[in-house]
C-alpha cells in the first residue's frame, strides 16, 4: 500500500519528500512469530525424517499427524505455506502513518482504516493551504 500511495502523491505533489518505514508488531506478536517458526521446522523436520514426537509425551498420535508421514511432500509444503502466511499475519501491524512537516495528519492505528486516495489529497492539501498561509502570514 505504501507504494502505491507514495506514488500516487508523487504524481500530485512532485516536490514532496516520502519516506516509508516498518512499524514494528508488538513483543507478544514478534515472539509469537518467532516461537512459531521454532514449532514449524521442528515439525518438518519430524515429518521429513519420519519422528513421531507424540510417541515421547505419551500421547496418542493425531491422525493428522500420520497422514503428514505418509504424504511428506504435500504436508511439508502445506505446513511451510499456511506458517508462513500465520507468521506474516502476527508481523504485520498494518500500519499507516500521514505525517506533514512532523505533524501527524493521518494514524491507521488511531482510525483503523487506510485513508482513500481522495481522502489523503483533501488531507494533503489543507495542510499545504494552511502551511502556505502561516508562512505568507509570518512574512507580513
Amino acid at each position: 500500500m505504501f507504494e502505491e500511495f507514495s506514488n500516487l502523491v508523487r504524481q500530485r505533489y512532485p516536490a514532496v519528500m516520502i519516506e516509508g518505514d516498518h512499524f514494528p508488531p508488538t513483543a507478544l506478536k514478534a515472539l509469537g512469530a518467532q516461537v512459531l517458526s521454532m514449532v514449524k521446522i521442528g515439525l518438518l523436520l519430524c515429518i521429513v525424517i519420519g519422528y513421531n514426537p507424540f510417541n515421547m509425551f505419551g500421547v496418542p498420535t493425531p491422525s493428522i499427524y500420520t497422514w503428514a508421514i505418509t504424504n511428506k511432500i504435500y504436508a511439508c509444503m502445506m505446513l511451510f505455506f499456511i506458517g508462513n502466511a500465520i507468521e506474516g499475519q502476527l508481523i504485520s501491524t498494518g500500519a499507516f502513518e500521514v505525517y506533514f512537516n512532523d505533524v501527524p495528519v493521518w494514524s491507521k492505528l488511531e482510525v483503523g482504516r487506510i485513508p482513500s486516495p481522495q481522502e489523503l489529497f483533501q488531507i494533503l492539501d489543507s495542510q499545504f493551504r494552511l502551511s502556505s498561509s502561516s508562512h505568507s502570514s509570518n512574512t507580513l
